[in-house]
């Protein structure tokens, strides 16, 4: 398969069968003035406002934390995608993101926040009627109100649409009567306005706008947790709750569209704010290593120390490349829609829509790259790192949320692929014809010579075979398995973790060619070596999910081949990650903490 070169905007999914361009890259090194305040901002606001009463927090001070929501609506931190129209600041999609990152080192606060400011108020922003945004949003926007957002149920997490809350219209007809409960409610003991779905008669899956103070509706205690323990969680109860007729979120039986494309961006600005929490807990794990004296050094001094700090630096920094990268993919669609006269809550959500693929890789990987790096944080720490008196065990235990809402990151790395196939069976994404391409090329006598000398060639040559790899694995499984292929899940996650492994690994090199484009060469040597590092064992990753994939459903010749081509498909010359790391480790010292 010889990817064509990206003439136009990639559609979602496409990166898998095309090459993209890094001049078309967007990346967090192209932040305007703007956004460089803005996340300065986010950096000044915690520092100054959040960390230092950060145990008052956690202890649930009355009224604190809604007034720490409210200080920050007051610095227009709240408000930075609403429209003008509504008291919001209209910024892009970049700048709302950037938000997301520089409040999401804020523990406790950063969930609430979030929760407020997407869930909480974007399914009004979006589904609303005019006159249900004139209400709310002006008073959501600035703080005044809180938001919150109730789907989960006892019984039904990932499978939303199980909910069991009804609704029924009253006998006058003005209100419908709800009665049932949700659970997991982040901002839930406080929030002002509430967006909960109903079945209307039991079956139509429904938005609706509730308040504090309706009738018939009323809230559990506080939710004892193993981390956010600052944040109010607690479960909603209706009882002949009467909610009035226009307050109707959308149209009725519609209420997936708002729950499940509200997901979607939701999962983008997680993975921001993951990557905000990491470079925090980052920079504190490596102030500690260069305070920390053993054996009459600094712990920072160890190889082992250096090889996690190092490591913690290229999960972050290929994190970073794949979320700005897809961020602005978003935001560009977006500008496309309106362009074209979409009205603006469906040309954010059509954006959002067209990269769900994506934004669940991200939801995953920055889940999960930021319980990594607490996880090493509080072995760097030692003994001390279990202790409450540092940081970096609260960071720990706040993490682990993360893999959870959103979407659990099995139920990601599943979709990852189901909508990739769909989109495939649509007719919108071609993946037959580069997948019979790598069949043919499975054939044939592989050529291993390269006349291509110029940069990052070799880099670039990896990337298109992880892309065979993916093409390959995915095809057999689809060819075999046929309509069972949704029953194995294991199978799906092993593709996912492909896709994501080689997502973030092209993401990262597009973004050093074009620093290296614009720095020139040894200004970027340790984000060389990031980049180098991560392909490196990318590759193996890569090799070992696909060979599991392989092995449970196919045998013989068949499987042996496959072998063969998985084998030539994620083969990387041999590279000293170890020093590799111990340049990257080298300057995470000299810079006292992250800031690459």
């Amino acid at each position: 398969m010889e990817t064509s070169k990206q003439t136009s905007a990639l559609k979602g999914g496409e990166w898998l069968i095309k090459e993209s361009d890094p001049s078309d890259t967007f990346i967090a090194e192209d932040f305007n003035e703007e956004q460089t305040m803005v996340m300065d901002m986010c950096a000044q606001f915690l520092d100054t406002e959040i960390l230092p009463i950060i145990d008052r927090i956690d202890k649930m001070e009355p009224g604190l934390m809604p007034s720490l929501i409210k200080k920050a609506g007051e610095q227009g931190l709240l408000s930075t995608s609403f429209p003008e129209q509504y008291g919001g600041l209209g910024k892009d999609f970049i700048t709302a993101s950037i938000v997301n990152e520089g409040l999401g080192g804020g523990y406790s606060f950063s969930v609430a926040v979030a929760a407020h400011t997407g869930i909480g108020s974007l399914p009004i922003l979006y589904f609303g009627t005019e006159e249900q945004k004139q209400k709310y949003i002006p008073k959501l926007a600035s703080g005044e109100w809180k938001g919150a957002y109730g789907l989960t149920e006892p019984n039904s997490g990932s499978d939303a649409l199980g909910a069991k809350t009804i609704a029924k219209l009253s006998d006058d007809g003005k209100y419908y009567i709800l009665n049932g409960q949700k659970c997991w409610i982040t901002n839930g003991g406080f929030a002002d306005v509430y967006t909960v779905f109903a079945k209307i008669d039991g079956d139509k899956f429904t938005g609706f706008i509730i308040e504090r103070g309706f009738e018939g509706f009323t809230q559990g205690p506080e939710e004892h947790k193993m981390g956010i323990k600052g944040s109010s969680t607690v479960q909603l109860y209706f009882q002949d709750c009467k909610v009035p007729v226009e307050n109707v979120l959308g149209e009725i039986g519609k209420g997936h569209l708002i729950a499940f494309n509200i997901l979607n961006i939701g999962r983008l600005k997680l993975c921001a704010a993951a990557l905000g929490g990491s470079k925090r807990a980052t920079t504190t794990s490596v102030q500690y290593a260069k305070t920390r004296e053993q054996f009459k050094l600094p712990i920072a001094k160890f190889g082992a120390i250096r090889h996690k700090m190092a490591e913690m630096a290229i999960r972050m920094w290929v994190c970073e490349s794949a979320l700005f990268r897809t961020a602005k993919w978003i935001d560009n669609k977006e500008h496309e829609l309106l362009d074209s006269g979409k009205p603006f809550a469906e040309a954010l959500l059509g954006a959002a829509e067209e990269y769900a693929i994506e934004c669940s890789m991200l939801k995953v990987y920055g889940s999960e790259t930021l319980d990594f790096v607490v996880d090493e944080g509080v072995q760097i720490h030692g003994g001390n790192g279990f202790s409450d008196e540092y940081l970096i065990s609260k960071a720990y235990r706040d993490s682990r949320i993360n893999r959870i809402y959103e979407g659990t990151n099995e139920i990601n790395r599943l979709l990852t692929v189901d909508m990739m196939l769909k989109r495939a069976m649509k007719g919108k994404l071609d993946l037959m014809t580069p997948a019979m391409a790598v069949q043919k090329e499975l054939m044939s006598i592989p050529d291993f010579s390269s006349d291509d000398e110029t940069a990052f060639s070799k880099e670039r040559k990896y990337i298109a075979n992880f892309k065979k790899a993916i093409l390959m694995v995915a095809g057999a499984a689809v060819q075999k398995l046929m309509m069972q292929l949704d029953k194995e899940q294991e199978v799906l996650m092993n593709i996912a973790d492909m896709a994501i492994e080689t997502f973030n690994a092209e993401s990262a090199l597009l973004r050093l060619m074009k620093l290296t484009e614009s720095k020139g060469e040894t200004a970027v040597t340790v984000q060389a070596d990031i980049v180098r590092t991560y392909i490196y064992d990318a590759a193996d990753r890569i090799n070992k999910a696909g060979k599991d994939a392989l092995n449970s459903f196919s045998d013989g010749d068949e499987l042996r081949m496959m072998h063969i081509g998985l084998k030539r498909f994620t083969k990387v010359e041999p590279f000293n990650t170890k020093d590799a790391r111990r340049r990257i480790s080298d300057k995470l010292v000299a810079d006292n903490g992250y800031h690459l």
